[in-house]
């Protein structure tokens, strides 16, 4: 099999997508960059709670499918898109996160102030305007927000994020859907209060 360590990797987030309920057992996808001119990506109508290696497409960057006996994910030409306008983007997780899915389907802004670890490690989400699934506009439209964010909240759809690697890719979702359902829950809480611009300014020196 080509390219074995990175299909299962591919195939490892995204059975930790799954059981984290990140997203559902026919939505989302995940990616890696294979060397210079290559991305291993999950396949289409595959169960994804139960990902395996031999199910994840390899697709080149002119866009051929490595692995024909596979049908790539409907949003393999977003992914595509991210690998050619981005070349510090090593890796994508495109989700489907219960709690985050209030605020891509509504004008309320996460806060990503509220806790350090999310502050430090997640860049300020970039909202994108609703395109059909798997479409050209779609796919340019979340390849031109991953040149300005690792963020990308998709109206009325689903977030996308990116990484160096697939960890990276992987943590970012999950702190985004974190930060959503801490953000939701504070809307019920007295005296909520974010980082101090002090505490901004240190994590701004730290981190980025």
């Amino acid at each position: 099999m080509i390219h074995a360590r990175e299909r299962q990797q591919v195939a490892y987030f995204m059975r930790r997508l799954y059981q984290l309920r990140l997203t559902t057992t026919s939505g989302g996808n995940v990616s890696v960059r294979v060397g210079a001119d290559r991305f291993a990506i999950t396949a289409s109508s595959t169960d994804k709670a139960r990902a395996r290696a031999c199910e994840v497409a390899v697709i080149d960057l002119d866009g051929r499918n490595l692995t024909p006996e596979l049908t790539p994910s409907s949003e393999t030409s977003m992914h595509l898109r991210i690998y050619e306008e981005c070349a510090e983007v090593g890796a994508v997780c495109h989700a489907h996160p219960p709690h985050l899915a209030a605020f891509v389907c509504s004008d309320a802004v996460l806060r990503l102030d509220l806790l350090a670890e999310t502050y430090a490690l997640v860049d300020e989400p970039v909202v994108v305007p609703y395109y059909h699934s798997g479409s050209k506009e779609l796919a340019e439209a979340v390849a031109a927000a991953a040149g300005r964010s690792s963020s990308i909240l998709m109206r009325n759809h689903a977030a996308t994020a990116t990484g160096r690697t697939l960890l990276q890719a992987f943590n970012r979702i999950e702190l985004l859907e974190d930060t959503a359902r801490l953000s939701l829950r504070c809307l019920h809480l007295p005296g909520v209060t974010g980082l101090s611009p002090t505490h901004r300014r240190e994590l701004d020196q730290q981190h980025r």
